[in-house]
């Protein structure tokens, strides 16, 4: 635990979130912009490097024609260069301190916070342009680049999730506009925590969750929902509210060996249908 989680001069009552506090970006300072410089610099050399490179090997009236191609194709350079400086710049940072949980003081004088501010300023301008391409995967493949552990068959429809201590299962979903925080400044301090999804959780569109939060296996946060501050949602439960409550259980979570529960909306009937299910292939040799 940390020093500053031990002492007695902070009350618990400092970690009650109600999200009418600032958010973890509104407390950086314009002098941690300046990574952009470097990182914009670089990237904007090797695109400039690859269009140079194309004059010199090929025809400018054999270009012209595929101009408008050539231009999209120079974009994607840009975005991976930015992607690739931007975690060769994350990686010396590291070395030099490297993050880790806990509240710390939302103060420049601490070393936790001030070195919180450089990487989430580094890992913004390249997870920004990556989700902004229009590829269905590459938001993902941002968010793991940088640290987030999942796998591509979770999905973040236009959310946004932090860029470091984040967990994901297997097939997690996060609704249009939600937003996962594993860091939050809440008064004078700043709380980095880690946040758990366990498989086939479903985090509903603008929803919050805060720092800490652990979700169970099959469970759903309904939309315009928040978390506390180290919050267990249970496993199999709908949750819905500000903060997330029970609401009811998942019925559509209902799972047997082997067997699968169909409901007929309709005829207001239920059947089962032997099929096995959540099961992935590389693990149906274990059955």
């Amino acid at each position: 635990m940390n020093e500053l989680e031990k002492s007695s001069s902070v009350d618990s009552f400092d970690y009650i979130l109600d999200f009418n506090t600032s958010s973890a970006i509104s407390r950086i300072k314009l002098n941690f912009l300046l990574f952009y410089i470097p990182i914009i610099w670089i990237s904007g050399l090797l695109l400039t490097s690859s269009f140079f490179g194309l004059i010199e090997y090929f025809d400018l009236w054999f270009m012209f024609p595929i101009l408008p191609f050539i231009l999209f194709g120079m974009y994607f350079v840009f975005v991976f260069s930015t992607m690739i400086t931007s975690k060769l710049f994350l990686i010396f940072i590291n070395l030099i301190h490297k993050p880790k949980q806990g509240i710390f003081r939302a103060e420049e004088s601490d070393r936790d916070f001030k070195f919180w501010c450089m990487r989430i300023e580094i890992k913004k301008i390249g997870v920004w342009l990556l989700k902004h391409l229009p590829l269905p995967w590459v938001d993902v493949w941002a968010f793991r680049w940088f640290g987030v552990k999942m796998d591509f068959s979770s999905h973040l429809t236009d959310a946004w999730v932090d860029v470091e201590f984040i967990k994901f299962g297997r097939k997690v979903t996060v609704g249009q506009g939600a937003v996962v925080m594993s860091s939050m400044i809440v008064g004078k301090y700043l709380i980095i925590k880690e946040c758990v999804f366990d498989d086939y959780t479903v985090i509903g569109g603008v929803s919050t969750i805060a720092p800490g939060t652990i979700i169970g296996k099959d469970s759903i946060l309904g939309a315009l929902s928040t978390t506390n501050y180290k919050q267990l949602l249970e496993e199999g439960w709908i949750f819905f509210g500000i903060p997330g409550i029970k609401l009811k259980p998942n019925r559509f979570a209902e799972e047997k060996s082997e067997i699968i529960i169909k409901r007929d909306v309709d005829t207001k009937t239920k059947y089962e249908i032997r099929k096995k299910i959540n099961i992935d292939e590389d693990k149906r040799d274990l059955i």
